[in-house]
């Protein structure tokens, strides 16, 4: 799998995702997976909102550089760990409604990969502008949105572009609902 690969999978159900099908069949990968990938990706965006809030986090939003960033970047680390572990449920779960055939490790699978375009989005944070990120974020979360549709069509196996969709709104909008409850505890506690 090379790099031009990669940046075609929000756009494709074919490109790279037959070889990520195959990983997902072999033991122990998603465990491996989870360990390479997922955790240090999902240490990003901690690391940049600590980042941000204690050096910058007023030309966000006045008054928030004072907050306890060390505890709201761990909070927000756990709750990152704990929603790709739902998420990788959800998957497998809503994927059986619509008669999709995903094995447990292929949804797992699928939740590792969806988030990537929201870890890398946080890079943003090094810049202090908030048009800036919320436009990173949109982009974000439009790729992950794109990555879980063609990731429900490979891995699952599901052709009818309704049913791939009813699977990806399923999805999507509880990742979103968790992405917003985590911003908010970034933002507001």
């Amino acid at each position: 799998m090379n790099i031009t690969h990669i940046s075609k999978m929000p756009f494709s159900s074919s490109v790279a995702w037959k070889e990520l099908k195959e990983l997902a069949r072999v033991d122990g990968q998603i465990a491996r997976l989870f360990l390479l990938l997922v955790a240090p990706l999902s240490l990003l965006p901690p690391a940049m909102i600590h980042l941000a809030g204690s050096h910058y986090g007023d030309a966000f939003i006045e008054g928030i550089s004072g907050r306890p960033w060390g505890k709201i970047s761990a909070a927000f680390f756990i709750g990152e760990l704990v929603s790709v572990a739902l998420m990788g449920w959800l998957i497998k779960q809503a994927a059986s409604h619509w008669h999709g055939n995903i094995s447990t490790r292929g949804a797992y699978l699928l939740a590792a990969i969806a988030p990537i375009p929201l870890w890398f989005s946080s890079l943003g944070l090094l810049v202090p502008s908030l048009a800036l990120n919320a436009v990173l974020s949109f982009v974000a979360l439009l790729l992950s949105c794109g990555l879980i549709y063609q990731g429900v069509r490979s891995l699952c196996g599901i052709t009818e572009d309704i049913e791939a969709a009813a699977v990806t709104q399923v999805v999507f909008g509880s990742g979103l609902i968790v992405w917003g409850l985590l911003l908010s505890l970034a933002l507001f506690s």
